[in-house]
């Protein structure tokens, strides 16, 4: 199954659908059926709403109404538009990327034992197909990072590995787009190169958990056509299960809470010489089954 947020081309209020085959999307609060406890008015609502509203989403896609409206003539955002809390993210999860790092910042560092964790302000989330702002006063080392998105469904405290899966509901497509020279100006913590605006594309569409082998997608990031970056969710250093019983470990997970996974090897700074993003430049990123996210550079 496969959910959007969306609002009418004309404009109008943002609101979330279900996708049926040929891209149609349904309605979800006009259609689904009135069930106690469930929000159907937001994406956020729908995950909070539990086994209820999947039960809800269920039916309707078994029936859906006639009344549907083509994915091409709404303006898509982001699944969930603005979290309730920062996007956890994950560093140097894929093997190839951890070495190229430290070949290019020359630190000899040992494999991680432990999954890196920082986070990205609920402000960066941006639409799968809006602009990403560019401020040349800011910096101009603008980086890309193709990961997989996960989001948290029933949530939890002190998870286990072998029930983690059980807390996800869905996945779907982030760029963890990133301020390299940011990242290092403050310390060598990561939280403000990663948390400018309009630095979290996310979307086309969340994918539900039964609907995808999040283990063996491919995933890639083009600019202008080339492809950067081109990999596999199989390559993940730390496995999602492992991700999950981390990151709750004295912390409660929530519903709707969203893991951005980590980046494959390819990035910018780690190219000789190194790239990176400038104004007018179109950012493509892709994930095997959820879809692709065409971001243009703004200024």
């Amino acid at each position: 199954m496969k959910l959007v947020t969306y609002s009418p081309a004309g404009g109008g209020a943002q609101r979330p659908g279900l996708v049926l085959e040929g891209n149609r999307i349904v309605d979800i609060p006009a259609h689904a059926a009135a069930t106690p406890g469930v929000d159907f008015s937001t994406m956020l609502g729908i995950i909070r709403g539990g086994a209820a509203a999947r039960k809800a989403l269920d039916a309707l896609a078994a029936k859906p109404p006639s009344a549907t409206v083509a994915m091409t003539e709404v303006k898509l955002h982001a699944p969930i538009p603005r979290p309730a809390k920062n996007v956890f993210c994950v560093g140097w999860n894929y093997l190839e990327h951890f070495e190229e790092g430290a070949k290019k910042l020359q630190d000899n560092r040992e494999l991680p034992q432990w999954p890196v964790f920082f986070s990205k302000a609920p402000t960066a989330v941006n639409g799968p197909y809006d602009t990403v702002p560019f401020d040349a006063a800011i910096s101009t080392s603008l980086d890309w990072e193709v990961e997989l998105g996960v989001v948290i469904g029933p949530g939890g405290k002190n998870i286990s590995a072998d029930d983690a899966m059980k807390h996800v509901w869905g996945y779907t497509v982030i760029n963890d787009v990133s301020w390299r020279d940011l990242q290092r100006r403050h310390g060598g913590q990561w939280h403000k190169g990663k948390s400018l605006d309009g630095t979290c594309p996310m979307g086309p569409v969340l994918v539900t958990a039964d609907s995808l082998d999040h283990a063996n997608l491919r995933v890639s990031c083009r600019v202008n056509g080339v492809t950067k970056q081109d990999s596999n969710t199989k390559f993940l250093y730390f496995k999602l299960p492992r991700l999950i019983h981390d990151l709750s470990m004295g912390m409660t997970l929530e519903a709707g809470d969203i893991i951005s996974t980590g980046t494959p090897e390819g990035v910018g700074f780690a190219r000789t010489p190194p790239e990176f993003l400038k104004p007018g430049d179109l950012l493509e990123t892709e994930i095997e089954g959820i879809g692709t996210l065409r971001n243009p550079i703004g200024t």
